[in-house]
């Protein structure tokens, strides 16, 4: 996947500074370049998935950004994996839980399988990159990651985002930035 550049559209309804003060900036748009920095950096993503039934499924994970899009693994078995096999479309979320601080961001897209081998190892060497031994290693919380996938065991996704939203915070200045992608 090529990594894309969306049209940036700050949401002045959502967005505002509260007491200005005498010549302060304006509330702008977080540039999509801020946010795709903070989808490196996040270590606990949220993807909400929809049941067969369109009861909604809310569940963390950890999420590695890789050539314009959002991968995520998961046991064949598990809930979003069924979920996914029958609706595709999903969003993933990731921020920080304080009002006076952080960015929060907020992909939608559609959760395709990675299964080519070659793609599967990039992937792979991303996580280990953002996760280090949490990964990599046997001792680690995700024990046979990279093998368990190669392995068809758990399955890989990426998700492209389709529109994603950027959700700024410091307690004084409240942004809310809309990323479209073509």
């Amino acid at each position: 996947m090529a990594p894309k550049h969306p049209k940036t559209e700050l949401d002045a309804r959502y967005s505002a500074a509260l007491n200005p003060r005498p010549g302060a900036e304006d509330v702008t748009a977080t540039e999509w370049a801020v946010a795709e920095g903070r989808l490196r950096a996040a270590e606990i993503f949220w993807i909400t998935t929809v049941r067969p039934d369109g009861r909604l499924h809310v569940t963390p994970l950890i999420a590695a950004w890789h050539d314009g899009a959002l991968h995520f693994s998961t046991g064949t078995g598990e809930q979003k994996a069924k979920n996914l096999a029958g609706n595709a479309h999903c969003v993933l979320t990731t921020g920080n839980n304080t009002f006076s601080e952080g960015l929060d961001i907020v992909v939608e897209g559609a959760a395709e399988r990675v299964t080519d081998p070659a793609r599967q190892d990039e992937v792979i060497a991303a996580f280990e990159e953002q996760y280090g031994d949490r990964v990599a290693s046997p001792e680690g919380p995700f024990r046979g990651f990279g093998d368990s996938i190669r392995e068809g065991n758990d399955l890989l996704f990426a998700v492209a985002p389709g529109t994603a939203y950027g959700f700024g915070h410091d307690g004084q200045v409240f942004s809310h930035t809309r990323y479209t992608f073509a």
